[in-house]
């Protein structure tokens, strides 16, 4: 089944030992603004920016690439994008979620949420070249 609308990607999610860093980074070096806190201010356990970055705080994290958690993706018509997502081999419902939480081959996880008003058209209007 071939979906027939668009989808942009909303959000990144990725793994950080240090979310204080990031989140100073992110603001000082790029002016992505903190836009949602998850915890307190002083300690979050995950942060999102103006921008789509959410970071989780996993101070035992070791990896010296950021690790990701999962793509957050607007789509037109969510009915129908998990109608086609589902129609394909090797892709499954992320146990213990809502059914617009995919898991992709290679482990690779999709967060699905339906378009406001014409978000995804919007978007993708936007020319950023």
């Amino acid at each position: 089944m071939r979906y027939m609308k668009s989808s942009f990607v909303e959000h990144v999610a990725i793994y950080v030992k240090d979310i204080a860093w990031y989140i100073d980074f992110f603001d000082q070096a790029l002016g992505m603004k903190v836009k949602q806190v998850d915890g307190s201010t002083n300690s979050p356990k995950q942060i999102w920016t103006i921008g789509g970055l959410q970071f989780i705080s996993d101070p035992s994290f070791d990896g010296r690439q950021g690790q990701m958690a999962h793509f957050g993706i607007v789509t037109e018509d969510l009915t129908q994008a998990l109608q086609a997502i589902y129609s394909w081999e090797n892709v499954a419902q992320v146990p213990y979620k809502d059914e617009n939480w995919v898991l992709l081959p290679d482990g690779l996880i999709l967060e699905l949420f339906e378009q406001k008003g014409n978000a995804v058209r919007e978007v993708l209007s936007i020319d950023t070249k």
